[in-house]
This record gives structure tokens, C-alpha cells and sequence, in this order.
């Protein structure tokens, strides 16, 4: 009851006129208006003082004047309808103009006065006097309010930083970041990387100018705990700048949006979000180390618009990203199958949100199961196919080779033959940089499927038939389930230790949005039968990787996270391939998607071949699946795996027959 009467009293409208975040309008006017008297009584009484005695009459009647002109101006002007605390030049130049109008308002009518009865009502020096000193007060006024908010009192919770940059984007940000209310960042400078001198001063801001050998000492000796850039400065982050700054423990925040505050207009109303909203700490997504990748989405889009797309393994990290952006895209029905009933849920959910117009169709199957994808595809007839159904993680497919020939080859040589039984326009294959010179039952499984389907297509292309199959191979993706920057973030949360298998293993990373993009624009652009690889920049050493990740935490590598070596793991290579010794690349419409140039192998030989390795997997029988995935795909070796043993066999044996020369399209 007690709480209930105090909160009722706190909430009283006048009470409330002085929290500090929503006084109201009415409260800024009156204060004007008592500036406004003050300023007329100074001048009254220094004239009483110097001149001849004024009748209190006549001097109501003049403050009467001087009030009312002022108090109208102000409401003409809206000179009170701002946030003091944020005040800016903008501010003051409405408040200058209202005092200017003010002054020829009482001017005119003293002009008046003299013309109708000889003299004015009021000295024109006193009135002059009156409307400067009121501006001098009301200035004074607002700019110490301003400097008690801003260093007093909101000072005291933002964290000090600097502004990357010198130009005028770095200080629309820096002024932003100051300005806004209740908030996060305090910019005490700007850090300037190309070599401006150390004594300039932009706007009041210091300037930094960065020096690997002495800018962490001095950023930490003036409290400065962060540093803040925006996202078109990103390029400039990645690589050794961002390094430096997290080795020596200062925090990187970026920021993809500025806007100006959003004030409602609604009196006594709390402004609404502003700058730090858009604020984020960086991740390692952010520091890729290479630009991101540019695609052709008017192609995408006059292709996917109004078609019928099927997206198999539609609940994964790339399937459910092509499902969004082939959304995007406004394609007329997206058709999702998984296996997966959980995840096929949560992304139903997340499609009726966010895409509410999209026509969804779920589907539960698993790719191995022909007769329930033959039943999808004769209800929907898709014209475009994305297949990202696969079993991904290699050392769980070392330990279950079997399951990994029946999904990632059994299932994509059903779903390929279904699209073009069914007449689908495109079949795009999800592949990966695993799939050459493949160490593993994975890759090696990858690459099987990329032979079928580009098989397929060629025999396809024979009989006349119009599906056109392509292959995207690409490396790993940051922040896919299961990858290595989910187990590091979560090992981090945990205190550690962060495992790596090898200090100087190296992978190459792309972001999820990149990926599915790439994706798109292959089955768009592609005329059937092309792989396509990507240009991935350089590839990232996983240990390097773990350090940035712990620095971006906050932490010290090897301090507060420990990181260990395990080993490497079953099939695991130290180094990934993009391109095949022996494979030649050719130049597309986009220059970070390049088109490899492989063996291609007949359509007859490679269904014999396939059909022992899936036999042979149905049965269980290990040792000769692996043998004739090997025999058929030569380059295959196994790298810290019992599968090792079947390379030493082969090497052992006596070919039987001269190797199939090889053939280039």
C-alpha cells in the first residue's frame, strides 16, 4: 500500500517535471519566461538607479509587454522544445532567432508608441539590454546544464573511447556518440592511421595518431578503453590493426547504422532509443580478413522470382539461409525438406515472422528415402533444386562411414535423378574444399556426388534432356552449427581451456550469408556441369583464430584461457585445397567466382562404380566400400585414420589396368 501511494506522488505530473530524463516542455518555457523576467528587472533597476523614478504602474505594464512578446514568440518558435542535456547548435540558433524576433517585435512597438504619444513606452537601450541579457542567460543556462549532464552525471557510466578516422563520417559519430542521451560511449578523441599530426584538434576532439609502439600506453594512461569505427571502416580493421588493438586488450565496437535522435513529440515522453543502439561489439565474423563478397542479386532475383524452389536439408546453417534469402527473392513456393522435426519447427516459426507472405511447404524426409522424395517432388515439380542435405562433421563420419555414403551419395544421386525426372530447370549441389585430394570419408563422399552429378549432366545434355546440374564448392562457414567459432565461444563462456588440434592447421572461412549468396548466383549463372569454387582470400590458422576469439572476450590469452593442442583428429588434413593440383580455373561474370576445370568421367562407369560403394555400405561391409571409393577416386588418401591400412594395400597391389586418361571440358 505504501509502495502504491509513493509511486502515485513520484508520478505526479509536477513532481515528474524534475526527473532528469522528462521534464516536460512547459517547464523549459517557464524557466525562459523567469530569465526573461530577471533579465527586465537587472535593467529596470540599474535605469531607477541612473534615471528619473518610473511609476510601479508603469513598470508592471512594461514587464507585462516585454513577457507577453517573449512567451508568444516562444510558442511560434518552439524555442522550448528541446532536450537541454542534448542541446546543440541547432538549439541555440532557434533560441538566437526567437530573442531576435522578440527584440523587433518590442522595437516596432516602441517605435509605435513614440509615433502616438511622443515617446516610447520603454527606453530603446533598456530594450536592447533586455533581449541580449535574456539570450546571455538563457545560452549560459542550457550550456551548463549540458556540461553537468553530460560529465557529471551521464559521464559517469559511459565507457571512454575513440573514433576511428579523422574525416567528417568519424566526426558526425564522435559528435553523435557525445550528444546522445544515456549513453554507452564517452569519445574522448579520434585515432587517425594516416599519419595527421599529433597536435590537431577536430571539433574539440583530440586527435590520435597511431603508433604500434606507444598508442595502447596512451589510450590506457588517458583511460581510453575502446575503440569504436564503422562498418565502412571494416576493411581497414581486419588483419594486423584489429590484432594490435586486441593483444593489447582494447575493446573493438562497430557500427552499421547512424541516425539522428528520434525524439517524441508527445510532452513529458522519454527520447527513444539513439546511437547505441546500433552499436555492437565486434565479432569474428567482423575481422574475416578479406572484403566480403559482391553477388549479382538482380540475376538471382529475376530468376528465383514466382519459381517453385526446393531446398533440401532446409534446417541446416546453409539450407535455412537459402530458404531466407530465396524468400527474399519472393519465389512463389519454397518447398523445405529435412529430416530434422525440431529445427523444421523453429524454422517454419521463423519464416511466418519475418516472411509472412512466403508460400512454405514442409516436408519431413530423409534424402536416402527415394519413395518419399519421389512423393515430394511429383506434388511440387520444382524448378529449382538447392540439395544441402549432408552429413558435414569428419571425424563422426570416420567412425560411421556407411551412414555418410548413404546420405551425402545414395541420397544426392536420388534427389539429382528426381530433378530431372520431374523436369526441374536447376540442380545446385552444395559441396566443399574437403572434396579435393579428400583425406577423409567425408570429402571423399563430397566428391563422389560432385562426379555424379556432373556426370549426369552431360549424359542429360546428350538425350536432350533441359536440367542443368552445377556444383558449389566452398570452404568452411563461420558460425555454422557445429563448427569451430561455436565450440570456441562456448568453451570461452566456460573459462576454458579453448582446444585446437594443431598450432599451425589453417582453413578457409567465409560468412553463412556469403555462402548461401554464392550459392544462388552459381544456379543462376551456371549453364550445367561447372564447379564452382570461390576466391576465399587467405586461409585462417585455427590457432590464430582461438586468440583473436579469447581477445574479443575481454581476455588474455594463455592467462585467463588456456589454449591446448589435442592432436589432429581422424581424417583431418592440416592444410585445405580449394583447387586440385591438376584442376585449372576459368573467369566468370564475377571475379571471386572462378569455374574449376576437372576430370569428367563417363555417366555408365560412374553408376557402376557407385552402385558396388553403395552396396557394399548397405551391407555393412566396410573394408570394401572404402576400397572401391578409393580405386574410383585415386587421389583419395586417408590422414590419421584406420583407413590408412587400405591405402597400403593398394600401394601393394598390381594395377589391373591402365588408369582412365583423364578428359577436360
Amino acid at each position: 500500500m505504501a509502495d502504491t501511494l509513493l509511486n502515485n506522488i513520484f508520478n505526479l505530473r509536477f513532481v515528474r517535471a524534475f526527473r532528469l530524463h522528462t521534464t516536460p516542455r512547459w517547464v523549459i518555457l517557464l524557466i525562459d519566461m523567469l530569465i526573461v523576467a530577471a533579465s527586465f528587472l537587472l535593467v529596470s533597476m540599474v535605469d531607477l538607479y541612473t534615471g528619473p523614478a518610473i511609476g510601479v504602474q508603469h513598470l508592471l505594464g512594461n514587464a507585462a509587454a516585454v513577457l507577453g512578446v517573449f512567451l508568444v514568440v516562444s510558442y511560434l518558435t518552439k524555442s522550448y522544445a528541446c532536450v537541454i542535456r542534448l542541446s546543440v547548435i541547432e538549439d541555440l540558433n532557434r533560441m538566437l532567432w526567437t530573442v531576435a524576433i522578440a527584440a523587433a517585435v518590442l522595437l516596432a512597438g516602441n517605435g509605435v508608441a513614440t509615433l502616438l504619444w511622443g515617446k516610447p513606452f520603454m527606453p530603446w537601450v533598456a530594450l536592447v539590454a533586455i533581449c541580449v541579457l535574456s539570450f546571455t542567460i538563457m545560452m549560459v543556462e542550457r550550456l551548463f546544464i549540458k556540461f553537468f549532464y553530460t560529465k557529471l552525471v551521464s559521464g559517469k557510466q559511459r565507457k571512454c573511447v575513440l573514433v576511428l578516422g579523422t574525416n567528417v563520417e568519424s566526426l558526425m559519430l564522435a559528435n553523435a556518440l557525445n550528444n546522445e542521451n544515456n549513453g554507452r560511449f564517452a569519445p574522448v578523441g579520434l585515432l587517425s592511421v594516416n599519419g595527421r599530426k599529433e597536435s590537431s584538434e577536430v571539433n574539440g576532439f583530440k586527435v590520435y595518431v597511431h603508433d604500434e609502439a606507444t598508442t595502447a600506453e596512451r589510450m590506457a594512461d588517458d583511460g581510453i578503453e575502446a575503440l569504436v569505427f564503422s562498418d565502412t571502416q571494416s576493411a581497414v580493421m581486419r588483419g594486423e590493426l584489429g590484432d594490435y588493438f586486441l593483444r593489447n586488450g582494447i575493446a573493438l565496437y562497430s557500427i552499421n547504422k547512424v541516425q539522428e535522435f528520434d525524439i517524441a513529440d508527445a510532452e513529458g515522453s522519454e527520447e527513444r532509443a539513439g546511437i547505441s543502439t546500433y552499436v555492437k561489439e565486434v565479432q569474428i565474423e567482423d575481422l574475416l580478413g578479406r572484403d566480403p563478397i559482391v553477388l549479382n542479386n538482380t540475376l538471382v532475383s529475376n530468376q528465383i522470382a514466382d519459381s517453385v524452389v526446393l531446398i533440401t536439408g532446409a534446417c541446416g546453417s546453409i539450407g535455412s539461409e537459402i530458404v531466407r534469402q530465396v524468400a527474399s527473392y519472393r519465389a512463389r513456393t519454397i518447398v523445405l525438406v529435412d529430416q530434422a522435426e525440431t529445427p523444421m519447427h523453429d524454422v517454419a516459426l521463423e519464416m511466418k515472422e519475418n516472411y509472412p507472405e512466403a508460400d512454405v511447404k514442409l516436408c519431413i524426409g530423409d534424402v536416402q528415402n527415394v519413395e518419399r522424395m519421389e512423393e515430394i517432388f511429383a506434388h511440387y515439380k520444382p524448378r529449382y533444386v538447392f540439395h544441402a542435405a549432408a552429413y558435414k562433421h569428419v571425424p563422426m563420419m570416420e567412425l560411421n562411414p556407411t551412414e555418410a555414403v548413404l546420405t551425402n551419395v545414395q541420397g544426392t544421386r536420388n534427389i539429382a535423378d528426381l530433378a530431372l525426372k520431374y523436369g526441374a530447370f536447376k540442380f545446385v549441389m552444395v559441396s566443399t574444399d574437403k572434396a579435393v585430394n579428400p583425406t577423409n570419408i567425408m570429402g571423399c563422399t563430397k566428391r563422389l556426388a560432385e562426379i555424379y552429378c556432373q556426370s549426369l549432366h552431360f549424359d542429360a545434355k546428350r538425350r536432350g534432356l533441359p536440367t542443368r546440374f552445377i556444383t558449389t564448392r566452398f570452404g568452411n562457414v563461420l558460425g555454422s552449427n557445429g563448427s569451430v567459432i561455436p565450440l570456441f565461444r562456448k568453451q570461452i563462456a566456460e573459462g576454458g581451456p579453448v582446444t585446437v588440434t594443431h598450432r599451425d592447421i589453417t582453413r578457409f572461412f567465409m560468412t553463412i550469408p556469403e555462402a548461401c549468396s554464392l550459392v544462388l548466383e552459381a544456379g543462376c549463372m551456371g549453364d550445367g556441369g561447372e564447379i564452382y569454387v570461390f576466391d576465399m582470400g587467405k586461409s585462417v590458422k585455427i590457432y590464430d583464430l582461438a586468440v583473436r576469439m579469447i581477445s574479443l572476450a575481454g581476455l588474455k590469452p594463455g592467462i585467463d584461457i588456456e589454449i591446448k593442442e589435442i592432436g589432429l583428429r581422424p581424417g583431418e588434413k592440416l592444410y585445405e585445397e580449394v583447387l586440385n593440383d591438376k584442376e585449372l580455373t576459368t573467369a566468370t561474370v564475377n571475379k571471386k567466382i572462378m569455374v574449376a576445370k576437372v576430370r569428367t568421367y563417363e555417366y555408365r562407369d560412374v553408376c557402376n562404380h557407385l552402385e558396388g560403394i553403395i552396396t557394399a555400405a548397405h551391407r555393412g561391409a566396410v573394408h570394401d566400400m572404402v576400397l572401391a571409393m578409393k580405386q574410383f577416386v585415386p587421389e583419395y588418401k586417408s590422414n590419421h585414420s584406420e583407413f590408412e591400412a587400405i591405402d597400403r594395400e593398394l600401394e601393394a597391389s598390381t594395377p589391373s589396368k591402365a588408369p582412365t586418361p583423364e578428359k577436360y571440358y
